[in-house]
């Protein structure tokens, strides 16, 4: 049976392509996909931490594919009554708040996840971010679910940009909004906590001659080798 998979930021640069077409027989596992692609860019062997997901979930190397299964290869992410969103729109606390306020609630937390000069020791010039829609949509909403079972809130709002992402600008916006402030602030650190493990979210740092996407230190732009970081 012929796949189709698709691929996103470092692997995606690796392979040069945003889906990849795979060739396997009919009983065929998600080890034997992870096996053909590496054959066929052996790079790839030395990635760590990827996963492969078929229907918008994490599976394991077991896992039975199915001709029609949505299929993706997922680089280390570095993203009911909850809002989600992946956007390229600007991101504002009072936006994100406005979205779970109610008169039952006490307290509205907010993070924003702003981008910064100095990371690594190299002077970042801008950050790019990518995401995997479908999937982080679904990712968020299990997070969601994860805080209204510990915390008891159902007011929970997350938006991601993706895209460019200047100096000082925001990438991600969360919100709770909880009876009491302990809890909001504990349910705020969960949540952005948890988007970085599972949410597949990748964010490239770039600066003057290269950029590296977050989570796969081996994914360098080959433009680094020719001009030295600067600072």
């Amino acid at each position: 049976m012929m796949l189709s998979v698709r691929l996103f930021a470092s692997i995606r640069e690796v392979v040069g392509a945003n889906t990849l077409q795979i060739e396997l027989p009919e009983n065929a596992t998600v080890d034997m996909l992870t096996r053909a692609i590496q054959a066929r860019y052996p790079q790839l062997r030395e990635l760590p931490g990827a996963r492969v997901s078929v229907n918008f979930e994490y599976v394991d190397a077991n896992h039975p594919i199915r001709p029609n299964d949505e299929l993706a290869v997922i680089p280390p992410v570095s993203g009911g009554s909850g809002h989600f969103e992946i956007t390229r729109d600007e991101l504002t606390a009072d936006g994100i708040a406005s979205l779970v306020g109610s008169p039952d609630c006490g307290a509205v937390t907010v993070f924003l996840g702003t981008a910064r000069r100095i990371s690594r020791g190299r002077e970042v010039e801008y950050l790019e971010y990518e995401a995997y829609p479908e999937m982080a949509i679904r990712k968020l909403e299990q997070i969601a679910e994860e805080i209204r079972e510990r915390w008891g809130t159902s007011r929970i709002a997350v938006r991601h940009r993706v895209g460019r992402v200047d100096l000082g600008e925001a990438s991600v916006a969360i919100a709770v909004a909880t009876e009491h402030r302990a809890e909001g602030f504990a349910a705020c650190q969960y949540a952005i906590d948890r988007l970085k493990e599972i949410v597949p979210i990748w964010k490239k740092e770039v600066w003057v001659g290269g950029g590296e996407w977050i989570g796969w230190d081996c994914a360098v732009d080959p433009m680094l080798e020719a001009a030295p970081p600067r600072g």
